[in-house]
């Protein structure tokens, strides 16, 4: 190799320590508004020792804007919550409740279950 060449040029095949390259690998998320987004709201109780919990599915959204809405929710079921893997859950069985605010948001949504 010649000495000329400058760093840009060089391409790294392998390197365990140094420079973490990580936003190249990252997948960008694709937002889409709520109008095209299709929720699915179920209450659930399996692996939750007993505990009813009301899961929100089907989010396309990035992680900002579910925590802005578990907030909401949270503050309107008068309950906690968290997000977990573009996934809501709110503590308790809030199935309407929940439907009734998120289609006011805008948003698609479905009971699921029973």
């Amino acid at each position: 190799m010649s000495a000329s060449k400058s760093n840009s040029d060089q391409k790294i095949v392998y390197q365990e320590f140094g420079n973490d390259n990580s936003a190249a690998t990252e997948r960008p998320i694709q937002e889409l508004p709520p109008q095209q987004q299709n929720l699915r709201i179920q209450a659930t109780r399996s692996g939750r020792k007993g505990k009813t919990v009301t899961v929100i599915t089907g989010f396309q959204t990035k992680p900002e804007t579910l925590a802005d809405l578990v907030k909401q929710l949270k503050t309107q079921c008068g309950t906690g919550g968290t997000v977990k893997d573009n996934t809501i859950e709110i503590q308790g069985e809030h199935k309407q409740k929940i439907l009734e605010i998120v289609t006011k948001l805008g948003y698609k949504a479905k009971l699921s279950g029973g």
